[in-house]
């Protein structure tokens, strides 16, 4: 038991190293906020790089509704693009944050603390940036709200049957448990920049943002009551979420879509991609504003292990690919593996198998997860190919189905390219404000943290042994 005690005290110290306290963690966390001065050079240039996506996305956008979706590659038999590869890729991305944040929440895992408030964020701009596929791909997206059943003179309802209202349903769920989540989250913090900040204008701001939290024992409970009921809620749909997107296909009778195997190896690739992006937000951002106390090397290296997990499984779901195909005798399967292996898209496929099969086994390596470099590109070519999986699945599998006659090449245009550019600039805009107006990491988990620091355990342990009935064992 107190080998058991010991070891919690050491987790603590590892996740918060050094002398800290409360003032610091306002300071450092708070800082970000109320002083203009913290922002480094390089937070002003990457707001106005994704400023300018931001802007190249509006354009796209309106050249796209004035013209109709004819602008992008699409075509005969590749009727699925960059619309569905870039939605199924940002719906993958924002995984990461619902489950750091719930099922970390339910396990018990501290180590969440530190980077759970920008994965959670990183969710809420990553599902505002897929959403707008789906809704423009429809091509008439001013009716888009068709899609949900509502009482309407036309007596028009959806069509259940099709996997489209299930991605509705899913997205829509899903996006307002997280920004609920977050927000809920984010509500003692308010109240602490409510309290720090020195200008009166700003303070009724987070005042009213903060919903007139005191921090009375009463507002805790309840606080803690809602914020586990949505963690509750939000596991299973980190599940469900990108289950269903892969029923998409999965339901089909296309070549390379037909498996079951697709909802498992979705999400897993989907934890795999997110966390790549918690990451490649992390290791920088940690540099930059001096927070390698709070995001230290142990939480990097946790996430490494995580994405070397999630990318093992990936890139087993990639073999058994391949051995359905074998194994189920069918020729039109066994043509599309022969078919990526060999055809004109081969160079996504091999690209695909190094990004996400052989480039994380590096992460065996502890010394290479201690590498900041290393990890960083790590994540890249994960992000690479996680992209390129999908590009793979869709349309390297419609471009040639059952009937040689309908088969055709799927060529990208500029305006794919310009779309797919302006929704990473609109991530990267929100995620520079996000951090110049939002507290980046939860300020009061971090004072729980420093509390158990802090805290004689030895009170704890005699609890402990006193419970077990373990005294003469020590």
């Amino acid at each position: 038991m107190a080998h058991l005690i010991n070891e919690k005290q050491q987790e603590v110290n590892e996740l918060l190293p050094g002398q800290q306290s409360y003032a610091k963690i306002d300071d450092q966390i708070g800082s970000m906020i109320l002083d203009q001065k913290r922002h480094p050079k390089i937070w002003y240039i990457m707001l106005g790089f994704g400023f300018l996506g931001a802007n190249l996305l509006l354009v796209s956008i309106a050249w796209l509704v004035y013209m109709g979706i004819g602008v992008w590659g699409n075509n005969q038999p590749v009727g699925w693009g960059f619309d569905i590869i870039n939605f199924v890729w940002w719906i993958g991305i924002g995984h990461a944050g619902t489950l750091i944040s719930a099922v970390l929440l339910l396990l018990r895992q501290q180590w969440r603390n530190s980077i759970n408030r920008f994965a959670e964020a990183m969710t809420i701009f990553a599902v505002m940036c897929a959403g707008l596929y789906p809704l423009l791909h429809t091509g008439r997206p001013w009716v888009a709200y068709w899609l949900f059943p509502y009482p309407n003179v036309l007596a028009m309802w959806p069509q259940f049957r099709s996997p489209l209202i299930w991605d509705v349903f899913a997205v829509s769920t899903y996006a307002t448990v997280s920004i609920l989540f977050w927000f809920i989250g984010l509500i003692p913090d308010f109240a602490t920049m409510r309290d720090k900040t020195k200008k009166a204008s700003v303070a009724k701001i987070w005042g009213m943002l903060a919903l007139g939290w005191r921090g009375s024992a009463k507002h805790w409970h309840r606080y803690e009551q809602a914020y586990l009921i949505l963690a509750g809620l939000s596991t299973p749909l980190v599940l469900s979420v990108h289950s269903i997107v892969s029923l998409d296909f999965a339901v089909s009778i296309v070549p390379g879509w037909n498996v079951t195997l697709f909802p498992p190896y979705f999400v897993a690739g989907a934890v795999f991609a997110g966390f790549a992006m918690v990451l490649t937000f992390a290791i920088p951002m940690r540099k930059w504003y001096g927070l390698e106390d709070l995001i230290t090397e142990k939480h990097l290296d946790w996430m490494a292990k995580i994405m070397l997990t999630t990318g093992l499984i990936v890139f087993y779901g990639y073999l058994c690919e391949v051995f359905f195909a074998w194994y189920s005798g069918v020729i039109w399967e066994m043509a599309i593996i022969q078919n990526r292996f060999t055809g004109p898209y081969a160079w996504a496929f091999w690209s695909l198998w190094f990004c996400n099969g052989l480039a994380p086994q590096i992460l065996w390596s502890p010394k290479m997860r201690a590498n900041k470099l290393v990890l960083f590109t790590v994540c890249q070519l994960v992000s690479i190919g996680m992209w390129l999986e999908r590009f793979v699945i869709i349309p390297v599998s419609l471009h040639r189905d059952y009937l040689p006659s309908s088969w055709g090449m799927y060529y990208p245009t500029i305006w794919d390219f310009a779309f797919f550019a302006g929704t990473i600039g609109f991530f990267i805009f929100l995620m520079f404000l996000f951090m110049r107006f939002l507290p980046v990491i939860n300020i009061f988990e971090m004072k729980d943290l420093v509390f158990k620091k802090s805290h004689d355990h030895s009170h704890d342990h005699d609890h402990l042994l006193s419970a077990s009935g373990a005294k003469g064992d020590e």
